[in-house]
Formats: C-alpha cells, sequence, structure tokens
C-alpha cells in the first residue's frame, strides 16, 4: 500500500481535490485542506521534507504583493457603480428606439448594450441582471418568443467574460504569467467576432421566423430625426469615451492595467454624478459587493497556491505534462482533449475556479508543445465563458431566472441559452484553426540569423602571456583565437535560441 501511494501521490491529489470539489465544499477550503492534508502524507512517506510548509508564507505574501490583481477590484467596483448609475438602462432605450424599425431590432440592440456594457463593466451578473429587468419585459411585450428573448439577454451578458476589461482575462494572465494588456489586446477581436455571431443568429431567426423576434410597432418609436440622433450621442459617448480611458491607453502603452483600472473606476464615479446617482448608499453597495468579490478571489488564489505547493513538491506537473503530452495528435490532439475537458468542468465549477486550479497544469504543458501563452488563454477563456450558459447550473441563467416573470419557464431559460452555447463551441474551433485571430496586432519575437552575427573581441594590450617550458605547442594565431571566441559565443546564442 505505501509503495502505491508513493508511485501514484499526484494522481491521487488530484481525483480528491475533484472529488471535495464535486460534493459542494467551499473552493478555497478544498484546495487548501487538500494541499495540507496530502502534504503530511508526503512528509511521512518521506516524499516530501517538513521545510516544504516554510514556503507557504513567501507564496502568501506573493499573492499580497501582486500589483496585477489590484486590476480585479478596479474594475469590479467601475462596473458597479455604472451598473447602478442607470447607464443600462439608458442604452437600451436608445439603442432599441434606433433599432426598432427592423426585424429582431429589440434583440439586436440587447446584444449591442451586451457588449458596450462588457467593454466597460465586465461583470457578467452586472450585465445580465440590468438587461433582464429592463428588456425581457418590453421584448416579451411586443411578442418576442420567449426562447429567443431569454438566450439573448444571458447570451450578450456573458460578452463581458471575454471582451476586455475582462476579470477572467486578469486571472488567465496572472495564472499563464502574461502581460494582461498582452491578453486584452489578443481577446478584443475574438470578443466582437462573437458578437458579430450573436448579431448573425439573431437576423437568421429574424428570417426564418419573423414571428419570434416581430419590429417595434410605430407607435412605440418615440425618438425621431434630431431628437433620436442627439440622444444617441449624449447616451453613447460618454460609454465610449471611457472604452477609450481605459482600453484605449492600456494597448497604447500609456497606462497599465492597474492604472486602466483606476481611471476606469474614477471615470464610473463622473459619469454616475453627472448623471445626479451617485448616492452614499450606492457607494456603500458598490464597496461592499467589490471587497466581497475581490475576498473571495484572493481566498481561491491562496487555495490554490496552498494546493499547488503540494501537487508541484510531488511532480504532479510531470505527471500531467506526460499524460497530456503523450495524446495522439500532437499539439491539435492536445487542444481537443484539453477544451472537452474544460466544457465538461464548467457544468460544475466557474470561471474563477478553473482558471486558479486547471489553467496552472495547462499552461506548462502548452509551453512545452511551443503554444503561444496568449493564444491559449484567449482560447480558453472563451471555453470557459460556456460555463455561464451551460444548462443547469449557468451562472448567467440563474441571474436571469431571478428577475424574470414568473409568466417565464425555466425551461425555456435552458432551451434559449443552447443555440448560443452552439456558437461558443464554434468560436473554440475557429480560434483553434485561425489564431490569427488572437495574436493579430501583438507584439511578435524578432528573430535573429546568428549565423549573420559579426562579433568583435577586444584586444589586449598586455601582450600573449607566456608558455611554461615544456608546453610549447602549435600557437594560434591572435585573428584564429577572435574566431574561436565568436563561433563559441554564437552557439551558445542558437542553444538559447532553440530554447
Amino acid at each position: 500500500m505505501t509503495e502505491f501511494l508513493i508511485a501514484n501521490m499526484a494522481p491521487i491529489i488530484f481525483v480528491s481535490m475533484v472529488l471535495f470539489l464535486l460534493v459542494g465544499f467551499p473552493v478555497s477550503f478544498a484546495l487548501a485542506a487538500n494541499g495540507i492534508f496530502f502534504a503530511l502524507i508526503g512528509i511521512e512517506l518521506g516524499l516530501l521534507g517538513p521545510q516544504l510548509f516554510q514556503a507557504l508564507p513567501d507564496r502568501i505574501f506573493g499573492i499580497m504583493n501582486n500589483d496585477t490583481l489590484l486590476a480585479i477590484p478596479f474594475f469590479t467596483f467601475m462596473g458597479l457603480i455604472l451598473e447602478r448609475s442607470g447607464m443600462a438602462e439608458d442604452l437600451l432605450d436608445t439603442i432599441g428606439q434606433l433599432f426598432g424599425p427592423l426585424r429582431g431590432g429589440l434583440a439586436l440592440a440587447v446584444i449591442f448594450v451586451g457588449a458596450l456594457l462588457a467593454a466597460t463593466t465586465g461583470v457578467v451578473a452586472a450585465s445580465v441582471i440590468s438587461m433582464g429587468l429592463i428588456s425581457l419585459p418590453i421584448m416579451l411585450r411586443y411578442g418576442y418568443d420567449t426562447k429567443l428573448a431569454t438566450g439573448v439577454i444571458a447570451a450578450s451578458g456573458t460578452l463581458a467574460q471575454i471582451i476586455p476589461p475582462s476579470l477572467v482575462l486578469i486571472i488567465m494572465a496572472d495564472q499563464l504569467g502574461k502581460s494582461v494588456g498582452d491578453m486584452y489586446k489578443g481577446a478584443f477581436l475574438p470578443g466582437l467576432t462573437l458578437t458579430a455571431f450573436y448579431v448573425g443568429y439573431v437576423i437568421l431567426v429574424a428570417i426564418v421566423k419573423p414571428r419570434w423576434a416581430p419590429a417595434l410597432p410605430a407607435e412605440a418609436r418615440t425618438l425621431h430625426g434630431v431628437k433620436l440622433l442627439m440622444r444617441v450621442l449624449t447616451t453613447l459617448l460618454p460609454p465610449l469615451f471611457l472604452i477609450f480611458l481605459v482600453l484605449g491607453t492600456i494597448f497604447l502603452g500609456i497606462a497599465t492595467p492597474t492604472e486602466g483600472g483606476a481611471m476606469g473606476a474614477t471615470g464610473a464615479l463622473i459619469m454616475a454624478m453627472a448623471r445626479k446617482r451617485l448616492t452614499w448608499s450606492l457607494l456603500k453597495q458598490a464597496m461592499e459587493t467589490t471587497a466581497k468579490l475581490t475576498t473571495f478571489v484572493v481566498f481561491i488564489l491562496v487555495g490554490a497556491r496552498i494546493f499547488s505547493l503540494t501537487f508541484y513538491g510531488v511532480d504532479g506537473h510531470k505527471w500531467v505534462e506526460h499524460l497530456l503530452t503523450g495524446l495522439p495528435g500532437g499539439e491539435i490532439g492536445f487542444l481537443i482533449v484539453v477544451n472537452i475537458l474544460v466544457f465538461l468542468l464548467a457544468f460544475f465549477l466557474d470561471f474563477f475556479e478553473l482558471s486558479f486550479i486547471i489553467v496552472p497544469l495547462l499552461g506548462p504543458v502548452a509551453q512545452a508543445l511551443g503554444i503561444d501563452l496568449i493564444w491559449f488563454g484567449v482560447l480558453l477563456a472563451v471555453n470557459m465563458q460556456t460555463s455561464f450558459m451551460h444548462p443547469p447550473f449557468g451562472f448567467a441563467l440563474f441571474y436571469l431566472r431571478s428577475v424574470a416573470p414568473a409568466s417565464v419557464k425555466t425551461t425555456d431559460i435552458y432551451w434559449g441559452a443552447i443555440p448560443f452555447v452552439c456558437i461558443q463551441i464554434i468560436m473554440v474551433g475557429i480560434l483553434i484553426f485561425f489564431p490569427q485571430l488572437v495574436t493579430f496586432g501583438l507584439d511578435q519575437d524578432t528573430k535573429v540569423d546568428l549565423d549573420s552575427v559579426q562579433i568583435d573581441m577586444p584586444t589586449s594590450d598586455y601582450g600573449e602571456p607566456s608558455r611554461p617550458a615544456g608546453l610549447d605547442g602549435p600557437k594560434e594565431s591572435p585573428a584564429d583565437a577572435e574566431d574561436s571566441a565568436s563561433k563559441a559565443i554564437r552557439d551558445a546564442m542558437k542553444q538559447d535560441q532553440a530554447k
């Protein structure tokens, strides 16, 4: 039994952690408990040394000193202030008036507002709840199919998962050891492409099933001409300016993601004050919710660090790497298996848990296979987006159910989500076969032809050292010595570049 435990400690730890999560034990405590319990067993079996626990304080202080994670409370606070200041309501009303004459116009308005809210708030719950409260009763009143209406609202709300400044992209960048700015750049075009797919689906439904998505009746379109133009300008310009203030400064390299989040939070406060919606009650609610979410993230991260310390101590990362690199199909086989795994785990875990548990195990394997980690992170983020839409545990579906009228059946919400889950799966496949959607615009590594490098070795003023008697051999000319040294340096540089 002892030999079996020693030989299979890594898979036993992994299976134990999965079982803890499936029975509903809190994630952060499940991870920490597994890490400490199996560390004690490993010490008893001689696999690990007692000094393992001495590394825990450094790991926890490393989390506290991580400036990148400061962006999470900033963006969360910004999103909550904007959501409670009535921006979503104004945007839905204005864009609904703009697209009202078209079949499916209200559904298109919900998608565009969802994309705008995603680029400003970055919080799925805020987007889904806001649009569920405001747009769902209106869509049902004007004859929209219940499944289409609920599916559009839930799916457009989950755009906050992939369109920057998404919280999951911050965590993904931290776990993969990459720049948040590069992760934002890589996710921007896939986020817009996914939005376009949602729009295309609504247009297709409006053509095939026109009764499911009627146009807004004339009496409901109260704004026309100059009034509509002024409403569009005054409603759309502030959030667009905020998007530039946050994402534009990050993309241009003017601000770090943390600084961009701070500017976004300040801009959200200014917008709320301009709308005369900023109150002490609103500020208190936003700060309390931000503190809760940030604490939730930090606790999961602490638990994940304790678990990974033990898991890596028993060479669990090597076990995972050997398991995944040995899959048939090489890189494509690895990507297919990993995405199926993440898709299935998303039925039970949310994106925070997947990011902290699965991504640190998959990242080194992807790097060993030569996969670009920015592309890999965006690919997993799109896949994890389905965790909000999976019946029956999707959080976006729960958020919508909590605000939907009693006449809307839960089964209608589930069936409405399925087409959009399929669209998200299609998007995952597109990213696998067209990685340029992510890597386009990113800084590429500069390739140097090392054979053409000329290295000038400095000459010494002290002359050639004398040789001891009896060791005289064929003398090497200074030019030959310089060529040998240059060749040795070039060979070393080639080896480093190959790595």
